[in-house]
């Protein structure tokens, strides 16, 4: 079985992506952050900096678009495959407003009759290799049955459900009971995704769904980036080790953005998930929020070892 980390805008970026993987290591494939393409050159070019392959030799990736139109995702292949890419990856999972009221992401999986003509144009386009990312319906995990029936229908590569409704965002715990209802009916390779915290918890999936391909998880290893490494049989992650690995993010990330601003944002950012493994430590979160300097962010961390 894989082990795939999950995208994340704004966080799991080529930077983040590439720092894990030479830090931690343990994580058989990433997944970037979704790309909406555009009709606009500029535009395009700008939302495929975080995927050429030069910025990403340190970790093994798949590209995610975010679309509704067969011809745009068409137009997108070829771009990715020019640059060596051989499988792409559909957001249908993604449940923010500014997405879903324009018909993407989770917003697809209010007309399956639509998601049905979207992946027969999808898949009579590209000889791309085809996976999805999804949530188990719109409104309720009810609707799980019907789309089942549309994703049965194409060779995917991959199925990867997250088991919640876009109506429950993240909230409340997956529905088990629904994806065990997708399991029995998926006749392609089926990924779990969704609240994998703990080895406990990954060991707990695995055993309960044995023919799973692959597991994605993401906030639990932004959290506790060694959770790949543990699950392999690694060594559980230590203090000293996440404000290591916290100073290696802050000068590769200098390294790319050229501004001691936006490396901070983004380190808080992580720290805002790293801190959940100290919960006590509330004064250091608090340096951490107020750091206005890298420098002080990194003294701020350094008290946790």
């Amino acid at each position: 079985m894989n082990l795939y980390f999950a995208p994340l805008e704004g966080i799991t970026t080529y930077v983040y992506r590439n720092t894990h993987a030479a830090f931690f290591g343990g994580c058989d494939g990433y997944y970037a952050p979704f790309i909406t393409p555009s009709d606009n050159e500029r535009i395009s070019r700008k939302g495929l900096r975080d995927v050429v392959p030069e910025k990403n030799e340190g970790a093994k990736l798949t590209v995610q678009v975010l679309t509704n139109r067969s011809d745009s995702f068409i137009k997108f292949a070829r771009k990715i495959k020019a640059l060596g890419y051989r499988e792409l990856n559909i957001n249908l999972g993604c449940p923010f407003p500014r997405v879903v009221q324009k018909g993407r992401g989770a917003g697809m999986l209010q007309d399956t009759a639509a998601l049905d003509r979207f992946l027969d144009g999808v898949f009579s386009g590209t000889d791309l290799s085809i996976s999805v990312k999804t949530r188990t319906g719109f409104h309720s995990g009810e609707e799980i049955k019907r789309l089942m029936e549309v994703y049965n229908q194409y060779p995917l590569s991959q199925l990867i459900i997250h088991p919640r409704a876009r109506e429950d965002f993240y909230k409340g715990v997956p529905d088990e009971a629904v994806f065990a209802r997708a399991y029995e009916m998926a006749r392609c390779p089926l990924c779990y995704n969704g609240d994998v915290t703990t080895v406990a918890e990954l060991r707990r999936i695995s055993e309960k769904f044995p023919a799973l391909t692959g597991v994605m998880i993401g906030r639990g290893a932004i959290k506790n980036p060694a959770l790949f490494r543990e699950i392999k049989g690694g060594a559980p992650v230590t203090a000293a080790e996440l404000v290591a690995f916290s100073d290696k993010l802050a000068s590769n990330y200098y390294e790319a953005l050229g501004s001691e601003v936006f490396t901070l944002q983004k380190l808080k950012e992580v720290w805002g998930y790293m801190m959940q493994n100290f919960q006590n430590e509330t004064k250091i979160l608090k340096s951490i929020k107020k750091a206005s300097t890298i420098e002080s962010l990194s003294f701020a961390v350094n008290q946790l070892k």
